[in-house]
């Protein structure tokens, strides 16, 4: 009979100081859930707000000034503080060491210090929203930002510490990768979760300094007056588009890279299979990790680039879909002849198939130049780029919680509740995004508070599907915490997965591991072990 350990580091210490000065990298992951998933909710309230504004066509109780800083902070707030850092800093920092055989990462305290770091820059976005909120959208395009009179600076000083935390986090988790890796794992009997990991760490280090110095740039020029990017004192605004995307490209993979290493995971351990192609899912990690640097100036399309520099970025742009490609079609023949359950986290696996497979195909229509040039700026933009953060990370993000939210806490969640809520959250994501491919196809243009009675039908079913969206992530919240106090005791390994987590009891020891382990078999060889009584504990 399962049931859940006397100790583990859940209770091994007792107290909020002891939460508060931890360097377990386990209740490291735990703070980082409370925090990231409060500016989710921040985040998600204010894109409700939004959606009910453009119900009707002609303003409905906020003015236009009020709109341009809530979609602002909506933008800052999902993508700085919740997307960004969510799947590194949650699941990464809590499985990524115990999946290597590791008893910690490389740098505890460093962890531990990213996290403060993390709520130092959140609190400076507070306290923009406080402080009359910003109003430039969330890439802080000058001349505007240079010239508006709103909390520009706290907001952008905001995203340039939390740039600190995923540098250190980035830090520590390739380190661990080189060093702490246990006897007998090589790097191709690496989890590909790990690998996805270890390329967003990558990114990380190396792209977000540049976006540093960018937001320190805009600073001095707003406090000082130097001519910089504000073309009325001698600068280039087009200059700060190339810094902002060289790194805010990168940034999106970032946010993917992690997605498609849960969704690795997922596959397999729910398909019960070993994946098609190991080498080839993790290698193709780090050519989009390598991708992602050269591909910025198809973002600027329109900015009056030269024709040559458009062309290469066009063809760059269709290069980068290779390595994502080679991922979907690896996971979608590790699928073929499988014996797939579908539990919940399977069903986000499957949606997360479905709907990133769309956001990278309208992907490759943007790349093309002509078709861009009359996308650029519409809703067709704001589709697709929700169709791949949304439904590619944050869905693949939620397929992860439920996969290893047996392992953090040793209880299991309602599964019933579980499908509905992933089916009310599927329906509606595409009820409010699909729809904004056919508006923006139709010359519907983005950040817009008032817009022609044309597109109405088009605006209403899409604020109609973010009411169904929201209900299923109010009952996720509900049947979550609900698990923590009445949940079924989850055993050791309730997925009959064969990674090192599921071998250590749930919760984990405080320690993770009484012995190092020896890995002596690839991550997902399940028809070597297909006898092993540690697959599935009843």
């Amino acid at each position: 009979m399962n049931k859940i350990p006397e100790t583990h580091y859940l209770n091994a210490k007792k107290g909020i100081w002891s939460w508060l000065t931890t360097v377990d990298h386990k209740r490291i992951g735990i703070l980082y859930l409370f925090s990231v998933m409060f500016f989710f909710f921040v985040g998600g309230m204010f894109a409700l707000m939004l959606r009910l504004e453009l119900l009707t066509p002609t303003e409905m109780y906020i003015d236009s000034d009020t709109y341009n800083q809530m979609f602002t902070l909506h933008g800052a707030i999902m993508i700085f503080l919740f997307i960004i850092p969510a799947i590194p800093a949650i699941l990464g920092n809590f499985v990524l060491p115990i999946m290597i055989g590791a008893k910690d990462v490389a740098f505890p305290r460093l962890n531990l210090l990213s996290w403060y770091i993390y709520i130092v820059g959140a609190l400076f976005a507070v306290f923009s929203l406080v402080s009359g909120g910003a109003d430039t959208g969330w890439t802080f395009y000058t001349p505007y930002s240079t010239t508006t009179s709103t909390a520009v600076i706290s907001i952008v000083l905001g995203a340039f510490i939390l740039g600190f935390s995923s540098i250190f986090t980035g830090l520590n988790f390739i380190v661990t990768v080189h060093k702490l890796r246990s006897p007998g794992m090589t790097w191709f009997k690496m989890p590909l979760f790990v690998w996805g990991m270890y390329a967003t760490a990558l990114i990380q280090v190396l792209a977000t300094p540049v976006l540093g110095i960018t937001l320190v740039l805009l600073i001095i020029e707003r406090l000082i007056g130097i001519g910089i990017f504000d073309p009325a004192m001698g600068g280039d605004p087009v200059l700060f588009q190339h810094f902002f995307w060289f790194y805010s490209h990168p940034a999106v993979y970032i946010m993917i890279l992690p997605g498609m290493a849960i969704i690795s995971e997922l596959i397999t351990a729910h398909s019960h299979k070993k994946i098609f192609g190991y080498k080839a899912v993790a290698y193709s990690s780090l050519g989009i990790a390598f991708a992602s640097f050269i591909v910025w100036g198809h973002h600027m399309f329109t900015s009056g680039q030269s024709e040559l520099a458009a062309m290469i970025f066009s063809f760059l742009t269709f290069f980068v879909a290779i390595p994502s490609g080679v991922k979907v079609f690896n996971w979608v023949a590790t699928l073929y002849k499988s014996s797939i359950s579908f539990s919940t986290p399977m069903l986000y696996t499957l949606s997360f198939l479905f709907l990133f497979s769309i956001g990278g195909l309208t992907g490759i229509f943007l790349g093309a130049l002509p078709v861009d040039i009359h996308l650029h700026d519409t809703y067709f933009i704001v589709a697709h780029f929700h169709y791949v953060m949304v439904g590619g990370t944050v869905i693949a993000f939620l397929g992860g919680l439920h996969h290893w939210w047996p392992k953090m806490w040793g209880r299991m969640y309602n599964e019933t509740l579980g499908k509905i809520s992933c089916l009310l959250i599927f329906v509606g994501f595409n009820m409010t995004f699909f729809t904004q491919f056919i508006m923006g196809s139709q010359g519907m243009p983005r950040r817009y508070h008032l817009y022609v009675d044309a597109y109405r039908p088009f605006h209403a079913f899409s604020t109609y599907g973010s009411w169904v969206m929201a209900a299923g992530f109010f009952l996720m919240a509900y049947y979550l915490i609900h698990s923590l106090f009445k949940g079924k005791p989850a055993g050791n390994n309730p997925w009959g997965a064969l990674t090192h987590e599921w071998s250590i009891t749930s919760p984990p020891p405080e320690h993770n591991f009484e012995e190092i382990p020896i890995t002596e078999h690839g991550p997902y060889d399940y028809d070597k072990i297909v006898a092993k009584s540690t697959l599935v504990e009843n």
